[in-house]
């Protein structure tokens, strides 16, 4: 495959949890030499946000969850704005302002209580400064918000967030914003690799399952986790939330007990992943609508803690040499004009492990 076009539905996460990686304005030109136009950082780190100036991607900014509890406050969230992107914008493409990350499973209860409130005073703030048509506001979530997600039509929300998440659709349905999920099929198939079919989770060619209820047939878990979301949304009445997947990836090595975690499966995933958005697809639930994913991530960063598997998310090293394959080709390129392209070279490994198909669980 050979493309000379930018994926619309594709993004990729730029995490800097690092001490080795290169200053943003050689991470810009790499993302230009990639054609990837959309891109997600973990605060509003003001270099990231002057280097990207006058370029063409777009930018999600983060909101870190230890400033919820002050943004509650209208003024404080006015002031925020004013001070983190009123700057930037619109030299700087900020499309989106992530309200924390994963608040809804972190475990600190009290986060939650402000979730909701932090998010209304930030759109607000949006509004008197003239940019709610320009910037959405929405939080990236854990699949772990679902208490069900197999079969994808039993998708239902954990118990404890009955009260709360409501009120979260209701301003996602209102301000027409998108519901972000960070969707892993590799911490599904680590837990459970006897009855995960390893093709299953990489996207490869395997028979899949058919939801029992809806006969809808799954060729990967990718799908099946945002269609889970979808029918949670729906349980509480907002079917047309639009569900976007703000993390998705493979781990490229792990510790030993990290089964899967491999050089060959992380190029796999990422490389099926990419030609599917290609393609421009659907979930089968909404086949007509594409999915947009943001790739995690750009670079592995050897400060995360946790894990080795942490450390190893990336499709480049600090360098900016490739982890690995995926046929994502950087390109020399001299100006953001330049015809470099995202050339899908060759296909995924058909002959990958396969694992038992018959017996998919999530």
């Amino acid at each position: 495959f050979g493309f000379l076009r930018e994926v619309e539905s594709l993004g990729i996460n730029y995490g800097q949890v690092g001490n080795n990686l290169p200053p943003p304005g050689k991470v810009l030109q790499l993302l230009q030499s990639l054609k990837i136009t959309k891109a997600r950082i973990y605060d509003t780190n003001p270099q990231i946000l002057t280097s990207f100036a006058n370029s063409n991607v777009e930018l999600i900014v983060t909101i870190e969850n230890d400033m919820l509890a002050t943004l509650t406050d209208t003024n404080q969230a006015l002031q925020w704005v004013s001070t983190h992107i009123k700057p930037y914008f619109p030299a700087t493409k900020i499309t989106e302002i992530a309200v924390g990350n994963e608040v809804f499973t972190g475990g600190d209860t009290t986060l939650i209580t402000y979730l909701v409130q932090a998010t209304v005073s930030i759109h607000a703030a949006l509004v008197s400064l003239g940019l709610d048509q320009f910037i959405k506001v929405s939080t990236p979530n854990s699949l772990a918000v679902l208490q069900e997600s197999f079969p994808p039509s039993s998708g239902c929300f954990r118990p404890e967030l009955n009260e709360i998440m409501p009120k979260f659709l209701q301003f996602l349905a209102t301000t027409k914003s998108p519901f972000w999920i960070n969707a892993y099929p590799y911490f599904a198939y680590k837990d459970d690799p006897n009855r995960i079919s390893i093709d299953y989770a990489l996207l490869n060619p395997n028979s899949g399952m058919v939801d029992p209820y809806t006969k809808l047939h799954y060729d990967n878990m990718l799908y099946a986790q945002v269609d889970a979301v979808i029918f949670a949304m729906a349980r509480m009445g907002y079917q047309g939330v639009e569900v976007r997947v703000s993390e998705t990836g493979w781990p490229s090595s792990g510790d030993s007990n990290e089964i899967g975690a491999t050089l060959e499966n992380a190029a796999i995933y990422n490389k099926n992943l990419f030609r599917r958005q290609l393609r421009n697809e659907g979930t089968p639930l909404r086949p007509k609508m594409r999915l947009e994913i943001y790739v995690f991530a750009l670079f592995n960063e050897d400060m995360k803690p946790g894990p080795r598997s942490e450390r190893n998310f990336g499709l480049f090293q600090p360098d900016g040499t490739m982890a690995y394959s995926v046929g994502l080709s950087p390109l020399a390129t001299t100006s953001s004009t330049s015809t470099a392209s995202i050339s899908l070279t060759s296909s995924a490994a058909q002959d990958a492990t396969t694992a038992n198909a018959a017996d998919i669980n999530m």
